[in-house]
């Protein structure tokens, strides 16, 4: 039998939600530097005490607003390479959705453009070690124990691509033109990594 929740558990949570919902929407149209505490709070209609209860203020906001962004892109990363059975292609197409991701507004203007200015760029990076930088590790030593890919530390290796794909995911966010930007970062990577696999790999099909 489920248990009920308590009105008032279920009360905060309702709080927390429309304070990252009126968040989200608003570092989006505004920029973080743009949106002070009092229009968060007016917003939402709530309270001050409200915010930083929750989240400690606007930056811790931001914060949640940003985790919830890389949560969600974990999740469509790993849902990615389900199509797949051999760890190369599961690779390939795990970069292949995080180039995507980048290349979507909400993701590429509160990850990239946003983040490091709002969390600093050393909490920036610990974050992106959190999730993203996680989930690219491991799949660093599957390559690794599968004998797919050159014998070199995974820790550098996994800092290696990843540095990689920060930045082609930056100059996608940066970019005029979106789309060419993240079919070149795309082919970039596929030919930067071609380079590190021990066999020559088989086409992936989003070639």
């Amino acid at each position: 039998m489920n248990a009920v929740k308590p009105r008032r558990e279920m009360y905060a949570e309702s709080t927390r939600e429309a304070l990252l919902q009126t968040g989200r929407e608003m570092f989006l149209e505004r920029g973080y530097p743009a949106v002070a505490a009092e229009d968060l709070v007016r917003a939402a209609g709530l309270s001050r005490g409200a915010l930083y209860h929750h989240f400690g203020g606007k930056q811790g906001l931001f914060e949640a607003v940003f985790e919830e962004q890389e949560q969600r892109a974990v999740r469509r990363i790993t849902a990615a390479t389900a199509d797949h059975d051999d760890p190369w292609q599961q690779f390939l197409a795990a970069l292949d959705a995080a180039l995507d991701i980048c290349a979507e507004r909400d993701y590429r203007e509160l990850v990239f453009l946003q983040g490091p200015l709002a969390l600093g760029w050393s909490r920036w990076r610990e974050l992106d070690q959190r999730y993203f930088g996680g989930l690219l590790a491991a799949r660093i030593r599957t390559l690794l124990a599968s004998g797919l890919i050159q014998n070199h530390p995974a820790e550098l290796l996994a800092a290696a691509v990843d540095g990689c794909i920060t930045e082609l995911c930056l100059r996608v966010a940066e970019s005029e033109d979106i789309p060419a930007a993240r079919r070149d970062a795309g082919r970039l990577l596929r030919a930067l990594l071609t380079g590190l696999a021990t066999t020559a790999p088989r086409e992936h099909p989003s070639d």
